[in-house]
């Protein structure tokens, strides 16, 4: 009994199971790793591992934009991307300005894009790779040549015209297309790098957006320098290097016969490269066709004057109908705030709870299935979704990827803030993130401190300007104008900071024994430090200028 086989190949088979579960838990960690953690940590090495010094900044300035491209219906402006602070950040940053009636070409970029829209309202229409074109303007023909069935939107085929292939028999498709979304004043726009994208004014005020790519995004394979890619027109590049300034629209490559127009004339965009031969055989077009689209001798630059109205299939923008669907979002979004929403977010700063579930974040249905269908769209600016609110005092908004998804991929969130005169927000810094800095309007008096204790920015922040808060660098700001409004970008999808003051700082958090032997006062003077100040993150020194009378 002693010597049954069984019994004397236990030992083997007990070993050869551990070694076999050994195998899969390192498997399994690996595969965990090269989902999280690993992408992570290689974000981050190419975000900050360029060079070691980039961020060794001993004075910060307020940046103003260094180019401007004057277009046919507006206007765009860019700051340099080579300056310290943006070098230092891993960002470039663009300005839209859009008049009414304009259409800003398509094109995409090599990094992945957050917009604030600062002031107005359009439409934009994002290209998703294997997405389907889900506006349509009518049903087909009937094979057989009956009439066509008309829905909804048969009042629109008059518009449109016949547009069926050349060739088609049976039936004619009309006009179809990809989703097309609504945006307005507040609202944060995300587009993924690569992505092509086009925006059109529809309204009666010009469009205003800041454009913040993040050139270090481990997506971004290129370079760091920001490129944006055009599908039409003949534009000009936002953000011009010094070869091609000192190029000043020459060609880097001479091409062999053929008849593009890439070689000696001013025409940029992709098809510019590509002979009109190899355009219309891929288009199945005629050489006539292909060739317009190389645009040479368009003098639009970026952003074009549609004639008339620009005609494209959307569900109507009716205001009562916005109104109602904004008070059905608004008492939704009460119920589910205290569930996928909560968390502080900001709240004086500390770690973000993670949501219970994201269910009431989806697209309206409910239902979160591809990247065709995720909400890429999120307002900022609305008061009633304040995530901090004191009264009379400010208010600070905040989207993540708690609340938009899509910023996960991204690795970006933003912020936005409103500080009524005199009114502060605590000293903090930013846990895991830079920010990026864009004053809306008014002014505030910024203070930005380095790891060595000193003000590395003093100065007065005004409307139009950016300043760029390394991580890590403690920055406090109040307000000296009636209201002072920013937006700050980012770079990370669930930004953190952590205050020095207030009811949630760090400060709070500590024995009274460790506040009174670090700073060398007494226990009664560290419980003042710890309690007097009852807010979290906005607050009113209402008692400053008695202290200073006392003084006195």
């Amino acid at each position: 009994m002693a010597n049954h086989p069984l019994l004397l190949m236990l030992p083997l088979v007990t070993s050869f199971l551990v070694v076999v579960n050994g195998f899969l838990a390192v498997a399994a960690l690996e595969e965990g790793l090269s989902t999280t953690t690993r992408d992570t940590v290689m974000g981050q090495r190419h975000r900050g591992g360029r060079e070691l010094d980039e961020c060794q900044l001993s004075r910060l300035n307020s940046l103003e934009p260094t180019n401007r491209i004057q277009c046919e219906a507006g206007t765009i402006e860019s700051w340099d991307p080579n300056e310290d602070e943006f070098r230092c950040a891993g960002v470039a940053v663009v300005r839209h300005i859009i008049e009414p009636n304009g259409l800003l070409l398509p094109s995409y970029t090599n990094a992945p894009q957050l917009i604030y829209i600062v002031e107005g309202k359009g439409i934009q229409g994002l290209v998703l790779p294997g997405c389907p074109e889900t506006f349509q303007s009518s049903q087909q023909q009937s094979q057989y040549g009956g009439s066509r069935e008309r829905g909804s939107a048969g009042k629109r085929e008059e518009e449109f015209g016949e547009r069926g292939t050349a060739g088609q028999r049976g039936g004619q498709l009309q006009d179809q297309h990809q989703k097309i979304r609504h945006f307005r004043q507040g609202d944060i726009l995300a587009i993924p790098m690569g992505a092509a994208q086009w925006v059109y004014n529809d309204g009666d005020r010009p469009i205003v957006a800041i454009v913040l790519l993040d050139t270090t995004n481990n997506h971004n394979q290129l370079d760091v320098n920001p490129r944006r890619f055009y599908l039409a027109g003949n534009p000009e590049q936002e953000h011009p290097s010094q070869g091609e300034r000192r190029r000043h629209g020459q060609q880097p490559f001479s091409r062999r016969g053929g008849q593009g127009g890439g070689e000696g004339t001013g025409c940029r965009n992709i098809f510019c490269g590509i002979d009109a031969e190899f355009i219309a055989e891929a288009f199945r077009v005629d050489m006539d066709l292909a060739t317009k689209l190389q645009n040479e001798n368009d003098n639009r630059n970026n952003i074009v004057k549609v004639e008339g109205r620009l005609q494209v299939l959307r569900p109507p923008r009716r205001e009562q109908e916005m109104e109602r669907g904004s008070r059905r979002e608004t008492e939704w979004e009460t119920e589910s705030e205290r569930h996928s929403r909560r968390g502080g977010r900001h709240g004086g700063g500390g770690y973000t709870e993670e949501a219970d579930s994201n269910e009431g974040d989806q697209e309206e249905n409910g239902v979160e299935e591809t990247l065709c269908t995720m909400r890429l769209r999120e307002n900022i600016a609305d008061p009633r979704r304040a995530d901090v609110y004191t009264q009379n005092v400010g208010r600070i908004n905040t989207v993540n990827s708690h609340n938009l998804p899509i910023l996960f991929w991204l690795q970006l969130s933003a912020e936005h803030g409103v500080l009524q005169r005199n009114a502060m927000m605590v000293p903090h810094w930013n846990m895991n993130a830079h920010s990026v800095i864009y004053v809306i309007r008014g002014q505030a008096k910024v203070q930005v401190v380095d790891n060595n204790g000193q003000a590395v920015f003093d100065e007065d922040l005004q409307e139009g300007r950016i300043l760029v808060v390394p991580q890590s660098f403690a920055v406090v700001k109040r307000a000296q104008s009636e209201e002072f409004e920013w937006v700050s970008f980012k770079t990370s999808d669930n930004a953190m900071i952590n205050a020095a003051a207030g009811r949630n700082s760090y400060i709070r958090a500590l024995p009274d024994e460790v506040v009174a032997n670090a700073y060398q006062i007494s226990i009664e003077e560290a419980r003042r430090l710890k309690y007097n100040r009852k807010g979290t993150t906005v607050f009113r020194p209402e008692g400053q200028g008695r202290s200073r009378r006392a003084e006195a």
